[in-house]
């Protein structure tokens, strides 16, 4: 349709034109003496009009011709460039794919073209890393560091993560702490400073950085906690013997990170041999009454050496709660140890070895009768006792045999 309206209008203009030039009987006179010439002004026009278009053809090749030099280098230009990206690509792809021989030939013809020769250089570096070539290795991130400001963010990167496969955590928190300084503070340096700081036992590092990531969701709660609880953990086993900064430390703890019950199971021994067993009693007390854990009450006992007399009097009062729960119970019988109700703990520890077998209960049971001249009965205790913690030994021994 739109080509028959594009003819019918060819056709009208046409037509226009020949009526017009028919009408027209003027003419056009040039006199070049001696000569005279007489046109027809139709045709000067159609004339004129022939000129215009040839000049302009002419003006037209005459351009092309001497652009021609400059177009014939802007396409090898092109044409290096394209094989330049081309093998860029395929160095970044034989890298990915564990071809590092050939990563590193693709790389070096992308350097040697100059196409991205940075980047092209640091692709080979971390391709002779892989080999092990370490000549080559540092050959390389020389030529990156040529570049200056260009790649060095990505420089200091790539080294803190190679330095990392090598457990050179040392050189590795060098580079993280450098990119620090030059502001880089994305989420793939923070994780990296958090797996150094940790192999490096910067404690409170590790909580800086795992509180850092969690705002900004790079960690979830399940990934979180156990490095919070580790760090808190460890740092408190460095201060055991500075009873007054284990206190500090303790009582600095945020509440919502205090509410991580295996964190505190793990704290209380060593708040009891810094010689915090009362701050230790309290938070186990203060947990105990709002849920009830069996393996907090467990340790309960531990907080005791102050005040054997209060403790135990505490865990009665739960008793009458929990009658049949064996961490209590144990607790029970090592309280009523420490205050040399020496009855009453042998009851308490048969019944929570009647309840749940363990081989604390049979050696805090074993060292009472030896206290009480029962050798032989101690002694059945204490095979108890060498037999269960044998038990998972055996079983992961026997376990191919199974499979």
């Amino acid at each position: 349709m739109r080509a028959l309206i594009w003819l019918i209008g060819i056709f009208a203009l046409a037509a226009a034109l020949a009526t017009a030039a028919s009408i027209n009987t003027g003419y056009v006179l040039l006199v070049v003496p001696p000569y005279r010439v007489q046109l027809s002004l139709n045709l000067a026009i159609i004339g004129l009009l022939v000129a215009f278009v040839l000049a302009y053809l002419l003006v037209r090749v005459v351009r092309r011709t001497l652009a021609l030099p400059g177009a014939v280098g802007a396409f090898r230009d092109r044409r290096r460039r394209e094989q330049a990206g081309r093998a860029l690509r395929e160095a970044l792809r034989t890298l990915f794919e564990g071809r590092y021989a050939q990563a590193v030939k693709f790389a070096d013809k992308a350097y040697r073209s100059g196409e991205s020769p940075a980047m092209a250089a640091l692709l080979a570096a971390r391709a002779a890393h892989a080999m092990r070539d370490e000549t080559r290795y540092k050959t390389w991130l020389g030529r990156v560091a040529e570049y200056g400001d260009q790649a060095r963010a990505a420089r200091l990167m790539s080294e803190a993560e190679l330095a990392v496969e090598d457990r050179n955590f040392e050189l590795a928190a060098e580079r993280l702490e450098t990119l620090r300084l030059l502001g880089n503070r994305q989420i793939a340096a923070l994780r990296l400073s958090l797996r150094v700081a940790s192999a490096l036992n910067r404690w409170d590092e590790v909580l800086k950085l795992a509180r850092q990531l969690y705002k900004h969701k790079a960690l979830s709660d399940e990934q979180v906690a156990p490095l919070i609880r580790r760090a808190h953990v460890e740092r408190m086993r460095e201060l055991v013997g500075d009873g007054k900064a284990l206190a500090e430390y303790w009582k600095a703890i945020p509440a919502a990170e205090m509410k991580d019950r295996r964190m505190v199971e793990r704290a209380v021994p060593l708040l009891v041999a810094g010689g915090q067993g009362a701050l230790a009693r309290r938070k186990l007390e203060q947990l105990l009454d709002a849920e009830w854990d069996s393996e907090l009450a467990r340790l309960y006992a531990l907080c005791g050496q102050d005040d054997a007399v209060a403790c135990l009097a505490k865990a009665e009062k739960w008793l009458q709660a929990h009658p049949k729960d064996a961490g209590l119970l144990l607790a029970l019988g090592r309280s009523c140890l420490q205050a040399q109700l020496w009855g009453k703990a042998r009851s308490y520890l048969e019944l929570s070895l009647g309840l749940e077998p363990a081989v604390e209960t049979h050696l805090a049971l074993a060292g009472l009768l030896e206290q009480l001249g029962q050798g032989e009965a101690a002694q059945a205790h204490y095979r108890a006792a060498a037999k269960m913690s044998a038990a998972p030994t055996t079983a992961q021994a026997s376990l191919p045999a199974v499979v």
